[in-house]
């Protein structure tokens, strides 16, 4: 059943849609009830539910995103809630690509910084968090440059993976190209990390300690021209879902490490356009922010959820609104704060 995804194909123009006017989309949570958590670039996150109902939850709205005077202005500064995890007492856990930290806010909206340092220094673009079932906490560094437009680049492997020990940070591994979302698999015996900007997957083997073994490459090396893959998320039989975040692709990798594009809404030409300019260590805004115009623009992220784990919910960066649809196989449960503890 593993390689049935090899036979599944989406037709865009039946996408479902739920959400409406939201800003940033980037990562969305699921509950078991239907709900989801999406975050949003006004401070915090919204609540949506499959009724038509949803609301903002945040300690303080701020309108910095719809206000700003330019997309590098929207992009690059402000708060940015990206990557979102469900905190053992049901927080919500976010790291916060815009103020470079990560955050804790209560389903009421009041939140506080867990950190913001890593052994005295700025601990650079906080991507993602990942909380395990043993309620360990994960975070990734994309890199340490503030201007993240600048590490668009072949040559700069200064993402990292921290974990979140005693009220601080412990760096657990580093030299990727781009950090972005992690994963573990049903076991939890491997961590898949996205290397953006490397165009790959790699994987590290989790040690009963909270160490993490060597790297290795998981599927192919490059996942094809265009390809800046961004967010990922196991089905229940081994499939890694994953998005593609300015070429727009949704893609499969088979236990086996084989490819299959399920949905590819990028422009050619801007996609070969930005690719030109990534190869040659020249990445400019106007390039850059000519890309996603998809159903989803900015491919940024696959979630599972509903009642049985079959619907996949795609987040983005540029969207309103969230596509969904009926998986060929159900995802893996999520760590939901009222499962495991």
């Amino acid at each position: 059943m593993g390689n049935a995804i090899l036979d599944f194909g989406i037709d865009a123009s039946r996408l479902k849609y739920i959400g409406e006017g939201l800003q940033r989309p980037e990562c969305i949570l699921a509950e078991k009830d239907g709900t989801l958590w999406s975050a949003d670039s006004r401070g915090g996150v919204v609540r949506l539910r499959h009724d038509g109902t949803q609301e903002i939850v945040t300690q303080r709205i701020s309108e910095h995103f719809s206000s700003a005077n330019s997309e590098a202005t929207r992009y690059l500064t402000g708060t940015l809630p990206n990557g979102l995890a469900f905190a053992a007492n049901g927080d919500i856990l976010i790291s916060n690509f815009g103020t470079d930290r990560l955050e804790i806010m209560s389903r009421t909206g009041e939140s506080r910084v867990l950190a913001d340092s890593i052994e005295g220094e700025a601990i650079g673009k906080v991507n993602f968090v990942l909380r395990d079932s043993r309620g360990r906490i994960w975070i990734t560094i994309s890199t340490k440059i503030k201007n993240w437009m600048h590490a668009l680049r072949t040559d700069l492997p200064d993402g990292y993976i921290a974990r979140y020990v005693d009220g601080k940070f412990r760096v657990v591994a580093e030299g990727f190209h781009f950090t972005n979302e992690i994963r573990m698999d049903a076991k939890e015996e491997y961590m898949y990390v996205v290397e953006t900007t490397g165009g790959c997957i790699s994987r590290l083997r989790v040690y009963d300690d909270g160490s993490l073994g060597q790297r290795e490459i998981f599927g192919p090396h490059g996942l094809g021209k265009g390809a800046w893959p961004d967010g990922i998320a196991f089905d229940s039989v081994g499939n890694l879902w994953g998005t593609c975040v300015y070429s727009d692709k949704l893609f499969v990798l088979t236990p086996q490490g084989d490819l299959r594009v399920l949905l590819d809404e990028g422009d050619p030409v801007r996609v070969e356009a930005l690719e030109k300019q990534f190869l040659a260590g020249a990445v400019t805004e106007d390039v850059l922010f000519a890309t996603g115009r998809g159903v989803a623009p900015w491919m940024a992220s696959v979630t599972f959820g509903g009642p049985d784990l079959q619907t996949a919910y795609i987040g983005s960066l540029r969207g309103q609104r969230i596509p969904y649809f009926r998986a060929p196989a159900p995802g893996l449960p999520m760590v939901h704060w009222n499962e495991k503890h």
